[in-house]
């Protein structure tokens, strides 16, 4: 089955500017849908989608999801990835966080609803918390602290799937819920808290890479490419979902850390931090489902992944300095 199974005619992107929502912007341009990037760039950030505003078929709306938004034109597809999505941001951003997935998500839903249109929520291998299932499915109810330092991001998710569901079955809305698993690549943020653009930023500044606890615990990690392919399948097959978006090949942190300082040509050593509070110990999807449904399983390896992700840190600071020397 093709990604984009659907003719897609108009696009509209919460979080547009993020690190997936640009990503999820820029192919589906290339597929030649139209697209309303919408964001608030509490997190996202211009840059992203800078080179977008050149396409015909590209309209940029800031605008906070949380407050009631109009797009003009209707669209047939509304993907909801408005939300931060990493511990450095939703810490920062508890209520924020919160309104995204509640009221956030209830706007995207009505004016999909509005429009006929099919509706996409991103979700997240974070409503399994810390898992006594391994690997998790979708049928796993997961085991969260509705009240810990992760609650806010857990919880958001996790009502914006039962608002979704709600939406669908008393108003026949063509809903959609995909769960991401550590998706990773160029456009993250070097500060956003997350492993792959700590260690990577670390690695190239010839610092330590800070491993919490003693780095046994593990992600699975799928590069953004794949990601996009996936959530484009799901969008285009119609299943509900939710159904699980990841790459089901596991990796500790410490080997982690390992493989950024080898791809990276580094010098840099290991230190070991304390670990964060209710930080899951493993995280592995299953994806029967998608392999199934939507004929879907990732292509990139983690070596790939890596070494694309470094390369484009590398360039990213070598243009910072370029434009920050003297006399250019």
């Amino acid at each position: 089955m093709s990604t984009f199974a659907r003719n897609w005619q108009h696009a509209v992107v919460t979080g547009g500017a993020g690190f997936v929502g640009s990503h999820l912007c820029s192919a589906l341009l290339a597929a030649g849908t139209a697209v309303t990037c919408v964001d608030d760039f509490s997190t996202g950030r211009r840059e992203n989608v800078a080179p977008l505003l050149r396409h015909p078929g590209f309209t940029l709306l800031e605008a906070n999801v949380s407050e009631p938004f109009d797009v003009g034109r209707p669209p047939d597809l509304v993907l909801h990835f408005a939300s931060p999505a990493s511990p450095a941001d939703y810490l920062r951003l508890p209520l924020h966080t919160l309104d995204a997935g509640s009221l956030g998500t209830r706007h995207a839903l009505a004016l999909a609803h509005r429009a006929g249109a099919r509706f996409l929520l991103a979700s997240t291998s974070e409503v399994y918390g810390d898992p006594r299932q391994h690997p998790q499915n979708e049928r796993y109810w997961g085991n969260v602290n509705p009240v810990g330092p992760r609650s806010v991001y857990d919880e958001a998710k996790r009502f914006a799937e039962a608002l979704s569901t709600a939406q669908a079955e008393t108003y026949g809305t063509d809903v959609g819920i995909v769960r991401l698993f550590n998706t990773y690549g160029p456009r993250m943020r070097g500060h956003d808290g997350r492993a792959v653009p700590t260690f990577v930023r670390q690695a190239l500044a010839g610092e330590p890479l800070t491993v919490t606890g003693d780095g046994r615990q593990t992600r699975s990690l799928c590069y953004v490419d794949d990601t996009v392919r996936g959530v484009l399948a799901a969008a285009g097959h119609g299943l509900r979902g939710p159904v699980n978006i990841g790459n089901p090949v596991e990796v500790t942190m410490l080997e982690l850390a390992r493989l950024v300082i080898r791809l990276a040509g580094s010098r840099s050593e290991i230190r070991y931090i304390e670990r964060p509070t209710d930080d899951p110990a493993v995280r592995c999807p299953d994806i029967t489902l998608a392999r199934d449904k939507l004929q879907w399983e990732p292509r990139i390896t983690a070596e790939d992944g890596l070494r694309r992700t470094i390369e484009w840190f590398r360039a990213t600071a070598a243009e910072g300095a370029g434009a920050a020397a003297p006399g250019t």
